[in-house]
C-alpha cells in the first residue's frame, strides 16, 4: 500500500483529502472493527470497505459494516467542509465494483461552515459511553436538534416512548441472550475484544463496563470476564433511547443511515451529551421486527442509541488505526 506522502509538491487538493480522511478515523464502528480504507487521488477521495474486518455472525448482511462506513464518510466530508471547501459526494459510483462506496471531489474554495467546524471539534471528544447515564432527562429541544441532524442526512428518528420502553428491554435482552447461545458469536465477540496491543482496534477492557441493572441490557463485551468500568451508581433514568431508520434496508440507505448517525453522535457530544449505540436488537431478523413494530412499521431500522447525561469521569479513547494502514495516497 501507498505510505501517506508528505511530498511539498503535493497539491493543497490532495493535502486536504488526506486531512479529511485521517480525521474520519475516529468514527464509531461496530465491534470497533474500523471496516473502511481510503484511497487519496489528485482529484478524490474514494472510500471502500474492508472485507476482511466483516463480522460474519453478528452481521452477516453488512449493515452495521456499511453504517459503520458511513460515519467515515461523514467525518471526511464534515472535515472538507469545516475547512472551507465544497463537496460533492458520488455514492456507489460504480454499479460493478460494490466495495467503492463512496467518491468525494472538492469543489473549491467555500464559505467556512460555523456549523460544521463546531461538529468537527466534537470529533476526538466524542466517545461510546457504556456507563449507566444520570436522571437528569434529555430536554425535548436537544432531542429535537438531533433529529434535524438525522433528517438532514436523510433518515430519520423515533424517541422511544415510555410505554414502549419494555418492549425496547425485552427485545435487547432477548437478543443478547439468543447471541450468546451461539458459539460462532461468542468467537467472534472474543476476537474483537481480544486484540494485540498493536492492533489500533477492537473493544479493550478499559471501555468495557461490568453487568448491573439497566432500563435496556447493555451488551457484555468481557463475556462475564474482568470489565475495565463500572457502570457506575446511575440506572439511566434520565436517558433516553432513540431508533435510528430509514425508509429502505439496502446498502445505500444504510450508508445514508451512517452518515445520519455520525450526525447524531457529534451533534449529541457537542452539547456535552453522552451515547452509546445499541445494535443487538439490530443483530438478529426476530428482534429487528420487533424494532420495526415500535416504529408503527412506517420505516426500516437501522440502530438504537442511548443518550443521556453521562458521569463526569472521562472515558479513555478507543484503539485507533495507524493511518497508513488505512489510507493510500496515489496521486
Amino acid at each position: 500500500m501507498t505510505q501517506p506522502s508528505t511530498r511539498t509538491e503535493q497539491t493543497a487538493t490532495v493535502r486536504v483529502l488526506e486531512a479529511a480522511a485521517r480525521q474520519s478515523l475516529h468514527a464509531p464502528s461496530v465491534f470497533n472493527t474500523q471496516p473502511w480504507r481510503w484511497r487519496v487521488t489528485t482529484d478524490a477521495l474514494e472510500l471502500r470497505v474492508d472485507p476482511q474486518r466483516r463480522l460474519a455472525t453478528t452481521d452477516p448482511d453488512g449493515r452495521l459494516l456499511t453504517l459503520s462506513c458511513g460515519a467515515a464518510l461523514h467525518h471526511a466530508r464534515l472535515s472538507l467542509v469545516a475547512a472551507g471547501w465544497g463537496v460533492t459526494v458520488d455514492r456507489f459510483p460504480d454499479p460493478d465494483d460494490p466495495e467503492l462506496l463512496a467518491r468525494l471531489r472538492t469543489t473549491g474554495p467555500a464559505d467556512l461552515d460555523v456549523a460544521a467546524g463546531r461538529l468537527v471539534d466534537a470529533i476526538p471528544r466524542r466517545r461510546t459511553d457504556r456507563r449507566a447515564y444520570g436522571d437528569r432527562p434529555v430536554p425535548a429541544s436537544l432531542l429535537s436538534r438531533l433529529r434535524t441532524a438525522v433528517e438532514a442526512e436523510g433518515a430519520y428518528l423515533h424517541v422511544v416512548r415510555i410505554d414502549q420502553m419494555p418492549m425496547l428491554a425485552v427485545s435487547t435482552a432477548r437478543a443478547a441472550d439468543a447471541e450468546l447461545a451461539d458459539p460462532a458469536y461468542r468467537e467472534e465477540l472474543r476476537r474483537w475484544t481480544n486484540r494485540p496491543a498493536d492492533s489500533g482496534d477492537g473493544v479493550p477492557t478499559a471501555t468495557t463496563v461490568r453487568p448491573a441493572p439497566r432500563r435496556v441490557p447493555v451488551r457484555d463485551h468481557a463475556l462475564g470476564g474482568a470489565a475495565g468500568l463500572s457502570a457506575g451508581t446511575n440506572f439511566d433514568r434520565g436517558a433516553a433511547y432513540v431508533i435510528l431508520f430509514g425508509e429502505r434496508d439496502d446498502p445505500a440507505a444504510w450508508l445514508r443511515g451512517g452518515e445520519a448517525l455520525s450526525a447524531l453522535l457529534l451533534t449529541a457530544t457537542a452539547e456535552g451529551l453522552a451515547t452509546a449505540p445499541l445494535s443487538d436488537a439490530i443483530e438478529l431478523a426476530w428482534p429487528r421486527r420487533m424494532m420495526r413494530e415500535l416504529l408503527a412499521g412506517v420505516g426500516e431500522p437501522y440502530l438504537v442509541i442511548r443518550v443521556g447525561w453521562g458521569p463526569d469521569e472521562e472515558l479513555p479513547p478507543a484503539p485507533r488505526r495507524a493511518p497508513a494502514d488505512v489510507i493510500e495516497v496515489d496521486a
